[in-house]
């Protein structure tokens, strides 16, 4: 079997689909993209497809290591993201030409259900509670909420009180039987940060995620040692090499590798067994499409030390059959490869340019505030 070609497509809100083709009539699917560098990303898909035409798909390790080490420069969001949605793509080809699904090739799974949390916010209290209770009656048990707008370094107590009073309310409102994870975004200072964890410490966060920008390892150990809270952190480092400090210097309690960026399946499963020998868990980030939580959840299937899996998309108007949720999980993906099948009209109607970009995000004097 030979690689033929490697389509690209932009579909609404912002994302970024592949079809690796083969000389078998077998499409694989992936999704590589970096979010508001999406035509950027997709030059490079292509650059790489220069090499991946007529190669065999299913020597997935061997194009992993050619494509990574074969050029000077490695790394970084767009060459790895690139990397990542095609290896996502080269699984799903393999897993279909053997009739299973990718997760029975790394290892069987380890477990028969997969938790998914949903995503919930608004600018009202109100409509932060009733947006939190609607994703409840879909069937989640486990959510995730953001820090809002943009955080100064040192910011008023004012601004950490109604942040702070905001979430205490959410939880008196859904009870201790929802897990609710803070993502902070890296947009707060490790000092507002650790002073942010103590006040919320009283309201069991189930995790706080990123809670500050992710160059300086120290700082995030710094932060991880001032709480009880489980910190997360990882959506933006890629590969193995990304997440060897991290791990060493236990910055963290939960590892989140997005499988569109962090190097794909198996790179993501390498990553959860680094974990595994720190009692970390891995919760693989995924606020992208349906593909690349299909990726995703064959990951989830097999490793040991998973802990939740980030949705954004079930598939509806994406997916000829999307993934429904039953009492907060996910049932176990049984079909040949990533296990599912593009709804190709659905998708037609959403195709666009690609020229999304993420919006700026200002400081109230106008200047620039971390994203």
């Amino acid at each position: 079997m030979k690689i033929t070609k490697l389509e690209t497509i932009h579909v609404k809100p912002r994302w970024l689909f592949l079809k690796v083709h083969t000389d078998e009539g077998i499409t694989g699917l992936g999704e590589p993209i970096v979010e508001g560098r999406t035509q950027t990303t997709e030059a490079a898909v292509h650059e790489i497809g220069r090499y991946l035409i007529g190669q065999d798909p299913r020597r997935i390790e061997h194009h992993w290591q050619a494509i990574y080490r074969g050029a000077f420069y490695r790394g970084g969001p767009v060459l790895t993201s690139a990397l990542s949605g095609i290896e996502q793509a080269l699984w799903d080809i393999t897993g279909k030409w053997l009739g299973v699904p990718v997760w029975q090739l790394l290892g069987g799974n380890t477990r028969d259900k997969i938790r998914v949390y949903g995503h919930f916010g608004s600018e009202t209290l109100d409509e932060y509670i009733a947006s939190a209770k609607a994703s409840i009656a879909r069937g989640f048990t486990a959510l995730k909420t953001g820090p809002g707008n943009a955080w100064n370094i040192v910011d008023s107590h004012e601004k950490i009180t109604k942040f702070v009073e905001r979430f205490a309310a959410l939880r008196h409102a859904v009870g201790e039987g929802i897990d609710i994870g803070v993502d902070f975004h890296g947009r707060i200072s490790p000092a507002m940060a650790i002073r942010l964890c103590h006040e919320l410490e009283p309201y069991h966060p189930f995790f706080v995620e990123e809670p500050c920008l992710p160059e300086n390892v120290d700082t995030l150990v710094t932060i991880a040692r001032s709480t009880t809270i489980p910190i997360a952190t990882g959506e933006r480092l890629f590969t193995k090499w990304g997440f060897r400090q991290v791990l060493e210097k236990q910055a963290c309690a939960i590892v989140q590798p997005d499988l569109s960026h962090a190097g794909g399946i198996l790179e993501v499963k390498k990553i959860a067994a680094m974990a595994e020998a720190y009692y970390a868990a891995v919760a693989p980030h995924c606020p992208l499409g349906p593909i690349a939580l299909a990726a995703c959840l064959q990951v989830d299937a097999c490793v040991p030390n998973f802990l939740c899996q980030e949705q954004v998309n079930l598939g509806d108007g994406y997916l000829k059959e999307s993934f429904k949720i039953v009492d907060g999980y996910v049932p176990l993906p049984t079909k040949p490869g990533l296990g599912i099948e593009l709804d190709d009209e659905a998708v037609a109607g959403k195709v666009f340019a690609g020229d999304w970009e993420t919006p700026a995000l200002r400081h109230p004097d106008g200047s620039v505030a971390d994203w």
